[in-house]
């Protein structure tokens, strides 16, 4: 699943978009990307340049906080324990599928 602090309607138009074939959770607000302090704010330099591109955070995310959460993969057991977290606070930094896939193949034994 992924989690997104987008209006529910958002991320439902983005997975069908993009044919996806897991379920996007919504996180109004970022309120539990917070509680991980796993979220960034946009400088007001930042927040100028995305919308000169048309990109208004707060049009999308529904408050206008302009706090977005860190792109990271996380592998969660069945007892609700983090097995594998990977977070950069540099938001261009995505984690590698690759990595992710390794890590349940090591799993699995």
């Amino acid at each position: 699943m992924a989690i997104s602090p987008q209006f529910t309607r958002h991320s439902r138009e983005f997975r069908e978009e993009r044919k996806l074939k897991f379920d996007v959770l919504s996180d109004p607000g970022n309120a539990v990307a917070e509680q991980y302090g796993l979220t960034w704010t946009f400088s007001p330099e930042f927040r100028e340049l995305h919308l000169g591109f048309g990109i208004d955070l707060a049009e999308y995310n529904g408050d206008d906080s302009w706090r977005l959460p860190m792109p990271g993969r996380f592998v969660v057991d069945g007892e609700s324990v983090i097995r594998y977290a990977k977070v950069d606070p540099n938001y261009i930094v995505r984690p590698e599928p690759e990595d992710t896939i390794g890590f349940l193949r090591g799993l699995a034994g």
